[in-house]
């Protein structure tokens, strides 16, 4: 079954379960059943059934909208070290994060799934001597899920939405694609989600619904807070999102707090979209 346009869902890290069945009892709490569901990876949650995942996934009755790889190593203390760890940014790590990439790719088939989401990593200015390294590996990264039908959305907030405009119109593959992060444009204080719909709307596959603040020192993070209570502006973001035509599902991703607490903020985040789209 399709999911309907602008359906809202849940990113199953964000509710810090460890199985299927404890996903499947939050999001009936939660009065939802679209799902953005974690590959098993050790930054977005692994999963008690391992590689029985996927069928336990698929009798739960979720609608998926697809899958989200991290990869060991990467370090969210500050933006910093996520700079020097994130994504395939580290030449010395792209072999590893490849065989990682291709593991996630068949999970995702195994769901019965067409789309991936990951941070790329920061790209490279295009000035920058060390772009042409960087832009062949997510080519590689390309053609790989093109071997099997995928297609791979990069998250946004690490760069410009100039930037991520720039590359992705540079590599010219068609199965590369944007999951628009708004509030991750603040955390790292890089652009104006408004501002960057219009530049990356051809492009935009999938969506992260939540909201930050801009952090008040330089070089630091900004501050991740429940929908509607940031500089985000959740319901011109969502207007926006209608006018560039975006039909695709609108995913609550809450990265803050106790997983009560996280439970409390994503159902405030549901019902706060729900009144967004009514207006």
């Amino acid at each position: 079954m399709a999911i309907e346009p602008l359906a809202i869902g849940v990113c199953s890290w964000s509710l810090q379960v460890k199985n299927i069945p404890e996903l499947k009892q939050f999001v009936d709490r939660l009065g939802i059943d679209v799902v953005q569901i974690a590959c098993g990876d050790p930054h977005h949650a692994s999963w008690d059934e391992g590689d029985a995942m996927p069928g336990a996934a698929l009798a739960a009755g979720f609608q998926l909208s697809g899958t989200m790889l991290g990869f060991p190593g990467e370090d969210y203390t500050s933006p910093q070290t996520i700079e020097h760890t994130g994504g395939f940014g580290d030449p010395a790590t792209r072999t590893e994060r490849l065989d990682r990439f291709r593991w996630a790719l068949q999970r995702t088939t195994e769901l019965g799934l067409t789309d991936i989401m990951l941070h790329a990593g920061f790209l490279p200015d295009v000035r920058d001597p060390l772009r042409k390294a960087f832009l062949d590996t997510l080519a590689q990264v390309a053609d790989l899920a093109a071997r099997v039908g995928i297609t791979v959305a990069f998250e946004t907030g690490q760069e410009t939405a100039k930037l991520l405009r720039s590359t992705l119109d540079d590599l010219n593959c068609p199965n590369l694609k944007v999951n628009f992060d708004p509030a991750n444009m603040l955390l790292y204080d890089m652009d104006d989600p408004l501002e960057a719909i219009e530049l990356l709307a051809p492009d935009i596959r999938s969506v992260h619904m939540k909201d930050a603040n801009r952090p008040t020192l330089k070089g630091s993070w900004g501050e991740e807070v429940p929908l509607g209570k940031g500089q985000t502006n959740t319901k011109a973001f969502v207007k926006a999102l209608q006018r560039v035509g975006y039909h695709g599902p609108l995913c609550i991703e809450r990265e803050a707090g106790t997983q009560e607490q996280r439970y409390r903020d994503i159902e405030h985040g549901v019902k706060f979209i729900r009144e967004c789209l009514e207006d």
